[in-house]
């Protein structure tokens, strides 16, 4: 991931060395102006040079200044961070809430009306770009009703409307996973044996159906924590909403390139990270999964 991370620069058309001298400047700069900016980045410098000694400027959290605020780009990921976490946040509850309960009634009542429905709703929630529902929930709940605010961040109004763009996405996921490993583990022998037993089916299936069908779904659940962190880019676009996503899309338009290197690399440990407290999570739900010694 450092490898595309670095390539980034390369990757965007002209010389990185003319826009970058251009920054501040009415006029077209000169060819020593742009050598003089060469020479200092170090662009001059073989390719793997160049990658070295920006991959170890990195590992020591020095990710370079901002070329349009003259910050550094650290700050710049950190102060907006916050932002985009409470919003990620806001979908996974959203996601969870509706996942979790319908996922459990449409195994119980699997084949019935209720089932049948909610895979439908599941299939669609899928389906439809989180963009999109983003902005047909502006126009009727903002627009047309005038309930919650279209865009911004503040109270706890604000956050209804893309928490809610992010997590219907989600749930979809997350409840039809929690439907299938749920149908699986009811079909196991000691489940049997417990309805044998004259065990109530409510307390067959939270006490014990329930817990061991969530492995999968916590897996895919950090997943998923991780997907809403890019979507949450998206959802941020359409709602105005100060995070990692509005800094990016600033960037790229304002080609400012240490901080599109920086986030690219910032979001990928963020979701590595996401992914061993998974795996942490996962000998915690199930005691029987065993790492390798």
């Amino acid at each position: 991931m450092s490898l595309i991370t670095f390539g980034l620069m390369g990757l965007v058309p002209g010389d990185p060395a003319e826009i970058i001298a251009s920054y501040g400047r009415e006029t077209e700069p000169s060819e020593q102006q742009i050598e003089a900016v060469r020479e200092e980045l170090g662009l001059d410098d073989p390719v793997p040079v160049q990658y070295v000694r920006w991959l170890g400027r990195a590992a020591s959290g020095d990710l370079g200044d901002s070329l349009l605020s003259g910050h550094s780009v650290w700050h710049e990921l950190v102060s907006h961070l916050p932002a985009t976490l409470e919003l990620a946040a806001g979908g996974m509850v959203v996601g969870l809430v509706i996942a979790l309960p319908v996922g459990v009634l449409s195994a119980v009542w699997r084949d019935t009306l209720v089932d049948q429905v909610s895979r439908f709703l599941a299939l669609l929630g899928a389906s439809v770009p989180s963009f999109w529902l983003g902005t047909i929930l502006i126009l009727f709940f903002a627009v047309r009703l005038g309930w919650l605010p279209s865009m911004g961040r503040g109270g706890l109004r604000h956050y209804v409307l893309p928490c809610a763009a992010l997590g219907l996405r989600a749930s979809a996921v997350l409840m039809r996973l929690t439907r299938a490993n749920l149908l699986e583990v009811l079909g196991e022998d000691y489940i049997r044996t417990a309805r044998a037993k004259g065990l109530s089916e409510r307390m067959l299936v939270l006490r014990h159906a329930l817990k061991p069908s969530l492995l999968p779904v916590v897996t895919v659940l950090g997943l998923q924590f991780g997907h809403l962190l890019g979507g949450a880019i998206v959802i941020e676009m359409v709602f105005a909403w100060p995070g990692l996503g509005m800094l990016v899309v600033d960037s790229i338009l304002g080609r400012d390139f240490p901080v599109i290197q920086g986030f690219a690399l910032f979001i990928t440990l963020i979701f590595v990270g996401i992914n061993f407290v998974v795996d942490l999570l996962c000998r915690w739900v199930d005691p029987r999964v065993q790492y390798g010694t």
